[in-house]
C-alpha cells in the first residue's frame, strides 16, 4: 500500500512538472519567436514545437485534472444530495468515466500504432511523428485508472470523494503539491 503512495506521489510530481514546464518552454519559444520574426527571421521549428507542446499539455492535463478533481463536473448539483446519493452519483459518473477513458486509451493506442506504420517524420525538425502521440494513450489510461481509483475510495470511506485524493472540491489545492 505504502508503494502506491510513493507511485503517486511520483506521478503527480511528474505530471505536474511535464505540464508546467512544458508551458513554459511554449511561452518562451512562442514569444522569442514573435521577436525572431519581427527582427531577424523566424525559428523554422517553433510552430511544430508548439503544436505538440499542446499535445503534451493537454493528455497529461487529462490525468492531472482526473486526480486532483479538477475536471469537469456538475459540482453544484452534487453537492446539494445527500451524502448517500452524492456518493452513488459520483461512483457511477467515475465507473461510466472510466469505461470511456479506457475505450479512449484504445483508440489512441490504435492511432498511435497507425501513426507508427506509416512512418511519418515532422516537416521541419524531421522527427517522427508517433513519438508525440505516444502522451496520447497514456493520459487517457492514467485518466481511467484515477476513475478506478475514485471508485475504491469512495467504496472504502463513509464521506464521498470526489477523487482518490480530493475529498471536496472546497478543499485547498496546493498544485503541483503531492498528497
Amino acid at each position: 500500500m505504502r508503494s502506491f503512495s510513493v507511485l503517486g506521489k511520483v506521478l503527480n510530481a511528474l505530471e505536474a512538472t511535464i505540464i508546467a514546464g512544458s508551458v513554459i518552454i511554449m511561452a518562451v519559444l512562442l514569444i522569442a519567436n514573435v521577436i525572431a520574426r519581427t527582427f531577424f527571421s523566424s525559428i523554422y521549428f517553433a510552430d511544430e514545437l508548439s503544436e505538440m507542446l499542446v499535445v503534451l499539455v493537454t493528455f497529461a492535463g487529462v490525468s492531472y485534472s482526473v486526480r486532483k478533481a479538477m475536471h469537469i463536473r456538475m459540482g453544484a448539483f452534487l453537492d446539494a444530495m445527500p451524502p448517500k446519493w452524492e456518493k452513488a452519483c459520483i461512483i457511477l459518473i467515475s465507473l461510466l468515466s472510466a469505461i470511456v477513458m479506457a475505450v479512449m486509451t484504445w483508440f489512441a493506442w490504435q492511432y498511435l500504432m497507425n501513426a507508427y506504420s506509416r512512418g511519418h517524420r515532422t516537416p521541419a525538425l524531421r522527427i517522427p511523428r508517433w513519438t508525440f502521440y505516444t502522451v496520447i494513450p497514456f493520459g487517457f489510461g492514467l485518466a481511467s485508472i484515477h476513475y478506478l481509483r475514485t471508485i475504491v475510495r469512495n467504496l472504502k470511506e463513509d464521506e464521498p470523494w470526489q477523487s482518490a485524493e480530493q475529498q471536496s472540491e472546497y478543499e485547498e489545492e496546493h498544485p503541483g503539491a503531492a498528497v
